[in-house]
């Protein structure tokens, strides 16, 4: 079943082209990651299939509802975690996600129920009294997406959210990850990291400049491309001139942030 299907979606912002003509179907309870450097355009998708800004063209459906005419449908099967976090510092964790469940309009004591499981499955319990300004950066970002699983969607996108995270932290997060598309939800994430997307995706696709320029399964795309990763893939250098060192994330894992555009 496709929960996320894609046909020639456009998006410009005055003469700058963010999205040129996207097709990608995302079936139910995989992951499907986005991989692309800063500017490709990843972010536009995510707030267009969650219907914060309208696509200039293209058709999209999301759990099977038309995004354009259907899009309280969509937000109603939808959740959505973004760049930095949506946690109010000002309230405890319990209380964040106490406020996700009158947002969701759950009863006062079901609301408490799905606030205490939540706080349990992503191990912060002892932190559920305090305030997220004492979370480590992997708390907060557990938090984040223990407020979105309130409203038990079927579909989620993850925008880029182990970014700034320390390993263990990112680890945690991916296992997270697999454990929600065990139990049947659909994700979309965005990454520069190439590390995550091939330990976590079932099929990805390479975003750059608003075009895709790769797509299939980790496996597939390691195979066409020789050296076994796309960023091994780089213009040729004129004569005379050194090829730049490759440069890496801080913590570790390679970046697409400032590689060279795959052709």
């Amino acid at each position: 079943m496709i929960m996320i299907e894609i046909r020639g979606l456009r998006k410009s912002f005055g003469d700058h082209v963010v999205l040129d003509g996207i097709d990608l179907d995302v079936a139910r309870a995989t992951i499907f990651a986005l991989l692309g450097p800063n500017g490709a355009g990843k972010t536009t998708m995510v707030q267009i299939l969650s219907t914060l800004i309208g696509a200039d063209a293209g058709q999209a459906r999301v759990a099977g509802h038309n995004l354009a005419h259907e899009p309280d449908a969509v937000r109603a099967a939808i959740g959505v975690t973004g760049q930095f976090s949506a946690v109010d510092n000002l309230l405890t964790g319990e209380e964040n996600l106490l406020l996700m469940a009158d947002l969701h309009h759950l009863g006062r004591s079901e609301g408490r129920l799905r606030a205490a499981a939540l706080l349990d499955r992503f191990d912060l319990v002892d932190a559920a009294r305090k305030t997220p300004a004492t979370y480590s950066g992997g708390m907060r970002r557990r938090l984040d997406l223990a407020m979105t699983l309130v409203g038990d969607p079927r579909i989620i996108f993850l925008d880029e959210p182990t970014t700034g995270l320390d390993p263990r932290s990112r680890h945690t997060m991916w296992q997270i990850i697999r454990d929600l598309v065990a139990s049947g939800v659909t994700i979309l994430l965005t990454t520069q990291y190439l590390e995550e997307a091939d330990q976590l995706a079932d099929r990805l696709a390479v975003l750059d400049r608003g075009k895709l320029v790769a797509q299939g399964t980790p496996g597939e795309l390691k195979r066409r491309i020789p050296g076994g990763h796309p960023d091994r893939r780089q213009r040729p250098v004129p004569a005379g001139r050194a090829r730049p060192a490759r440069p890496r994330s801080a913590r570790g894992q390679r970046s697409l942030g400032s590689h060279p555009r795959p052709r």
